[in-house]
């Protein structure tokens, strides 16, 4: 079978990323996130938003401006919207219903937190045998009180790297490597 593709965006949400909570190469991270986009939608293949409901928590309720994606993400109305509750985007949302009915088997993974949401989301997709494919320089985080946050996404890529997968494969490619797979 055909592998069909997905690109998933986690948690790209204003809240995450304020003056208190900045993140390592916002800009960056978020141009390559619509150059992926942009490819996905020019073959036909989905785009999915995942945005964090922390209602429970009393933070990213849904129509606050701390749960909207941020305004230089660029989003169409035929994108896919999923809500989260939890680090791990498939706890108890529609990701995985909504993966089986357009029958992808492999994930694009990009977003916000590297080490919460990214880390939780790929050990869950492992464990549902996706193939896998992390951006390296597509996914961000903050500063954490022992590690830069440049020094999080390059040991989490690492890990990534050296997974033992299921029946899928895992693997951690840059946004250039990427580009010339969709």
């Amino acid at each position: 079978m055909k592998n069909k593709k997905a690109l998933l965006v986690i948690d790209m949400q204003k809240g995450s990323f304020t003056s208190k909570t900045p993140r390592f190469d916002t800009k960056g991270v978020v141009n390559k996130i619509n150059a992926l986009a942009q490819l996905f939608k020019a073959s036909d293949l989905p785009v999915i938003f995942i945005q964090h409901d922390g209602t429970k928590e009393n933070e990213f309720i849904p129509s606050t401006e701390e749960w909207e994606l941020l305004d230089t993400l660029e989003v169409v109305s035929n994108d896919i919207f999923i809500d989260k509750y939890a680090n791990d985007v498939f706890y108890e949302s529609k990701l995985q219903s909504t993966l089986t009915n357009l029958a992808i088997n492999e994930l694009y993974i990009t977003g916000c937190a590297t080490d919460f949401c990214v880390e939780s989301t790929i050990q869950s997709a492992l464990t549902k045998d996706y193939n896998i494919t992390v951006v390296s320089d597509g996914h961000t985080t903050g500063e954490r009180p022992h590690l830069e946050a440049e020094k999080v996404i390059e040991h989490y890529n690492w890990v990534w790297q050296n997974m033992i997968p299921t029946k899928g494969k895992i693997e951690v490619k840059s946004f250039e490597e990427v580009k010339n797979d969709i």
